[in-house]
This record gives structure tokens, C-alpha cells and sequence, in this order.
């Protein structure tokens, strides 16, 4: 089919699937349940794919637009067969999907006239944030990019010394104060240093606390407000990182740090240690938000770019 373009290496597709087995193979023991004893595509077996999606951590939203779908494809093509049904479900969600018109999954670049380029990253303690930093400051340096990164987590001690072990790992420069500083100070250090460096692209890491969406918008709001008296327009993008393997708990994250500030990108991780990888579609459908890069291994190279084509082939694709 013509949606699902090879866009990624053979080895990085070989990734995507290996991160996504676990997803994969659950999906299937739950299918096969669901349709066992059954030659066509009924209501029974809608009702029953229902639940396996809802189970899969697609969301109840999204799965009802999927639904209806099948509905809409059972009752044009008069016929479909339950061995037709994980093609069915390819072709309808990477529809879906398309419909977002959220672009296809491609890398961030660095916008002409704009330098440096200013990602400030957010999201819980434990999603995976300063391991994103990391892997992503080494693609961009890959791409020839000079990168900075600022500890503006100041909150926690471990969180200044996990993004200096990165920044050592990948040899960039990093920017910290101490346990306890003003992260807007430590923001506005980083963004000066960045120009005197004449560096293209800064990741700033901020406090994961959502105990107190007012204190936590707040100190977002002060953040950007500091950095945009060095550059002006930053940050060019807020990148909220989610743990995949939570699953729904994804969706609620997602909704309070969309209300308490601005966010214009996502990065889902930890799909590999988990079956619940069905978590991105619905966060690709539900938010208004890309999601541009997806965790699929401990590796440096496992943060991928997000193609929905590419991540539905390898979601639905029944393995021999």
C-alpha cells in the first residue's frame, strides 16, 4: 500500500519492529481471542475489536473512530473477512493518522535565520526527559549541529548529574548551576553562552512537577519570558516527553501539561519494555501535537524519528 513508504533503513525499521514486539505480539493474543471461531468481519467481532483496542491503550476515543471505520469499510465492501482484519486495521488507522496532518515524521532542523534554535523540554520526573536530551543532542550533533544543553532542572541533584553524564557521553557543553538555583537563571546562562558560542541548537531540561499545575506554569511562563531577552521568540519548541510504558497515564500527563503551558512537540518513550504501544496512536490522534520522536531501545540510535506509516506497519504487521 502506498501509505506505507520505506522511509526509515532497513536497521532502523528492524528497531522499530524489535521496540514494538512486545505491542505487536500482545495485539495478536487478543485478535486471535476476539475472532476466534469466525470467518467475517460481524458485530460480535467489532464489538470484541473494541475491546481489544480499548485494552491496547489506544484510547476509548480514538478506538470509536476506528471503529466506525471498519464499520464504514464493512458495509461499502459488503464482505471482509477476519484474515483481511490486520490489514483493514493498517489501512484505516494510518488513515486516521493522515488526517492529523501532522507531517510524516521528519527531523528538526534548523529553520534558516534562526540561531540558535531553543527547544525547551518538559515532562514528568521518570518519562525518559534527560535520556531524550541526551540521544537527541547527539543526532544533532551527528547532522553537524553545535548543541548546548542547560540544566534548568534545579530541583533535583540527580537531574543536573544524569544531563552532565549525557552531555560528557556525547561531548557537548552543558550549563548548571546549583542544586536549588533559579532555573530561568540558569536558562538565561544558557542561552548567553549559546550565542558567545555561536551554537546552533540549545535544549534546555526544566523541573517534571505536577503537583501544582499554577507553580509549575508559572515557572515555565518565567522561563521563557528570561530567555526571550537574549533571543527573542524562544523557545522555538516545547518538546513534552511521555512514558509510553504508562500507558493511559500518558493521555493524563499530556492534558495537564498541555494546560500549563504551550506545548508544540511530543516524544513518547520506553515502547520497547512494554505492550502498550498503542498509547501513540491515540496521543497522535487525540493531541493537536506531533509527536516527533519515539523511544524503541536503550541505545543512543533507538530515539527515531516518529513516522505514523512506518510505526502502524510495524504495530499491525502479523510476524510469521
Amino acid at each position: 500500500m502506498s501509505l506505507f513508504k520505506n522511509i526509515f533503513s532497513s536497521k532502523k525499521k528492524e528497531t522499530l519492529d524489535k521496540g514494538l514486539e512486545k505491542s505487536n505480539t500482545s495485539f495478536f493474543e487478543k485478535l486471535g481471542k476476539a475472532v476466534a471461531g469466525k470467518s467475517k468481519v460481524d458485530d460480535d467481532v467489532l464489538d470484541n475489536l473494541e475491546e481489544v483496542l480499548v485494552s491496547s491503550d489506544v484510547g476509548v476515543d480514538t478506538t470509536l473512530k476506528i471503529i466506525n471505520r471498519i464499520e464504514a469499510r464493512v458495509a461499502k465492501d459488503k464482505y471482509l473477512g477476519t484474515d483481511e482484519l490486520n490489514t483493514i486495521l493498517r489501512e484505516e488507522i494510518a488513515g486516521l493518522l493522515s488526517e492529523t496532518n501532522l507531517g510524516e515524521g521528519t527531523e528538526i532542523r534548523v529553520p534558516e535565520g534562526i540561531k540558535p534554535y531553543v527547544i525547551m523540554v518538559v515532562g514528568v520526573n521518570g518519562a525518559g526527559k534527560t535520556t531524550t536530551i541526551g540521544k537527541l543532542a547527539h543526532q544533532f550533533k551527528k547532522q553537524g549541529y553545535k548543541v548546548v544543553l542547560g540544566a534548568a532542572d534545579t530541583f533535583r541533584a540527580a537531574a543536573i548529574d544524569q544531563l552532565q553524564v549525557w552531555a560528557d557521553r556525547v561531548d557537548v557543553p552543558i550549563i548548571k548551576q546549583n542544586m536549588g538555583s533559579d532555573p530561568a537563571s540558569v536558562a538565561f546562562d544558557t542561552l548567553s553562552s549559546a550565542v558567545s558560542q555561536d551554537a546552533d541548537i540549545v535544549i534546555i531540561d526544566t523541573a517534571g512537577r505536577l503537583h501544582n499545575k499554577v507553580n509549575l506554569m508559572n515557572e515555565l511562563t518565567k522561563v521563557k519570558r528570561v530567555m526571550q531577552k537574549v533571543v527573542e521568540g524562544t523557545p522555538h519548541d516545547v518538546m513534552l516527553v511521555l512514558d509510553g510504558s504508562t500507558g493511559q497515564n500518558a493521555f493524563e500527563q499530556a492534558k495537564q501539561f498541555t494546560k500549563a503551558t504551550e506545548v508544540t512537540s511530543l516524544a513518547v518513550t520506553k515502547l520497547d519494555g512494554t505492550a502498550k504501544g498503542g498509547v501513540v496512536i491515540g496521543i497522535s490522534d487525540q493531541f493537536q501535537i506531533p509527536v516527533k520522536y519515539i523511544g524503541v531501545g536503550e541505545g543512543v540510535e533507538d530515539l527515531q524519528v516518529f513516522n505514523k506509516y512506518e510505526f502502524v506497519d510495524s504495530f499491525f504487521s502479523l510476524k510469521n
